[in-house]
């Protein structure tokens, strides 16, 4: 039985994705997935509203088994969120002066502390930077696309900050 040229490159295709994914699994890979948090009970301390704040409180409540309190005196860890700040930097210009590139910067400095207030490790800063190339052509454009970046790098903020929690020991 001869098989038409479309059905055979669909075969083809079928035996090289089953065979990539053969060697994948057969190599230990898995997804990264959630961060295990050893605690089951965490306090998320902002000085105001914080979109970084809201974001880590809701991450922690939907994939792990930990409790975000109301109050640090109810928890075992608490996050204290010092700052979160956005930063712009002018990259490059072109030849008349026009900024051509933008290097965005957000922060996030942080402690971690026990339910006695007692820092469990030294104060820290997570920070991340995005290049930003600008035209002012279309400056309502990158103004959206500056703010979708911003969105990005605060996610990619939680998800370090719970790759920290996850490494940190709670005393009993």
């Amino acid at each position: 039985m001869r098989l038409k040229s479309g059905t055979s490159k669909l075969v083809a295709l079928l035996i090289t994705v089953t065979g990539a994914a053969l060697l994948i699994s057969g190599c230990g890979f898995k997804p990264r997935g959630q961060a295990d948090l050893t605690f089951e009970r965490i306090y998320v301390e902002t000085q105001g509203f914080s979109l970084f704040g809201a974001e880590l409180r809701r991450v922690i409540q939907t994939g792990n088994a930990v409790e975000v309190m109301d109050s640090a005196a109810q928890a075992q860890l608490v996050v204290r969120v010092v700052s979160e700040r956005r930063e712009t930097k002018i990259l490059s210009l072109t030849g008349t002066g026009s900024v051509r590139e933008f290097q965005l910067i957000y922060r996030v400095a942080y402690r971690i502390l026990d339910n006695q207030l007692l820092d469990l490790s030294a104060p820290g800063e997570i920070v991340l930077r995005r290049d930003l190339l600008f035209d002012d052509r279309v400056t309502l454009a990158k103004e959206a696309e500056e703010d979708i970046i911003y969105r990005s790098m605060q996610t990619d903020a939680v998800q370090q900050m719970l790759r920290r929690l996850s490494v940190i020991q709670v005393p009993a």
